[in-house]
């Protein structure tokens, strides 16, 4: 297998003219690394030297640290390099004047995974949006969607639902890379910041990251794997829940469970046919910590059998509703605070739409026709093509 060049690769091979002389600030974390598994931080010394001024981080830490929401990292003096790591996850998400005033141009680099609600998203929204207030350069370093990008699936954000697990009106699983992203919101929302996208090479939006050739290398502690990356999109709704996602296990949202759940019942109910693209295997586990902490959870483990034919999203609606009909009132919501919002309930903000829950309040497994959102779903990939990179 060939293996692709990221963004990374390209700026390494061919760096742009208009970063000459710049100073330069460099948002990344573990998972910015290039083909050969070489760290942003050291190429973009490589090629600027001292003109390297201060780095950034997203959630979970420059060192992908922290494993849960709200557990903050701080700023501190880069080891190696002495310069300031600023945390975008600590005392405050929005990057600050001060933060900005070393350098001339922001370069991002950090690996999504293909999901509305994880906030890397956010964070660089944040960055472009303060690059455009003090006229700094925004250089994307684009990487691949890791869950394929030609699948979209889910409700558009309803703007009242907006927050920091999701600030623009775009699906669950949206189907695109970052930087494409980041063209797609500039433009759309009105920005309007100094951006460049440095593209990938070779990478196709049919492909998944195990089809890419690169080396996977974790974003945030509890997205170990590709797979884990595959099942996010329907599993994150589990954070609104009484219901473990899997935390404190070796397989985070693959796995997810609570005491009562009844696994036979759940299984009765949703009548899964093979066709979903999915087998799911009762398993017993008991998490280190979070929800359930050291006590056994009953519940599934997903095995995906077909990734073209897996819908994480509509299939976690499901699996709620089933467990929300059999749990005999010992589902609950999970109430605020979630993500720095106190009032608002997390899974609604999760979802972005409040008919989510009602569904599966419903006291039913919701069929097909009762999914609101295919033509969300058409109305967005309409509006993201100018912006594809990819074709």
């Amino acid at each position: 297998m060939k293996k692709i060049l990221t963004g990374l690769d390209n700026l390494y091979s061919d760096p742009p003219a208009y970063l000459e002389g710049q100073r330069i600030g460099l948002l990344c974390n573990p998972a910015s690394v290039n083909s050969r598994l070489k760290h942003a931080k050291e190429i973009v010394y490589s090629l600027y030297g001292k003109r390297l001024k201060a780095l950034f981080s997203p959630q979970h830490g420059f060192y992908a640290e922290k494993q849960d929401n709200m557990i903050e990292s701080s700023d501190f003096i880069d080891p190696e390099l002495e310069i300031p790591v600023f945390s975008l996850y600590g005392k405050t998400r929005v990057p600050s004047q001060a933060m900005f005033e070393e350098i001339d141009a922001m370069i991002i680099d950090i690996q999504d995974i293909g999901t509305r609600v994880y906030t890397f998203f956010s964070t660089v929204s944040y960055c472009m949006e303060k690059g455009a207030e003090l006229g700094k350069k925004i250089v994307i370093l684009d990487r691949p969607n890791p869950i394929c990008g030609n699948r979209i699936e889910g409700n558009l954000l309803e703007p009242e639902l907006a927050s920091f697990v999701g600030r623009f009106p775009i699906p669950m699983r949206h189907g695109l890379t970052i930087g494409e992203f980041a063209s797609y919101i500039n433009t759309t929302y009105g920005i309007d910041c100094d951006l460049s996208v440095i593209p990938m090479t070779g990478w196709r939006r049919h492909m998944y990251f195990t089809d890419t050739g690169l080396f996977w290398v974790p974003p945030s502690p509890n997205v170990p794997t590709p797979v884990s990356a595959m099942v996010y999109p329907g599993q994150v709704l589990l954070e609104g829940t009484n219901i473990s996602e899997g935390r404190g296990t070796t397989q985070p949202f693959e796995i997810f469970g609570a005491p009562f759940i009844d696994t036979g019942c759940v299984l009765e109910m949703l009548g899964l046919t093979g066709n979903e693209g999915v087998y799911l295997r009762p398993v017993v586990f008991e998490p280190l910590y979070g929800k359930w902490e050291k006590t056994p959870c009953r519940g599934f483990q997903i095995h995906i059998t077909d990734r073209d034919a897996y819908k994480p999203y509509l299939l976690a609606i499901k699996i709620l509703a089933a467990v929300y009909a059999t749990s005999k009132g010992r589902f609950v919501w999970k109430s605020p605070p979630y993500e720095y919002e106190w009032d608002k309930t997390p899974i609604d903000l999760i979802t972005g739409d409040r008919r989510i829950r009602e569904l599966i309040e419903a006291g039913s497994v919701p069929k097909e026709s009762d999914f609101f959102w295919k033509e969300d779903e058409f109305d967005f990939s309409e509006k993201v093509k100018p912006f594809l990179l990819y074709r």
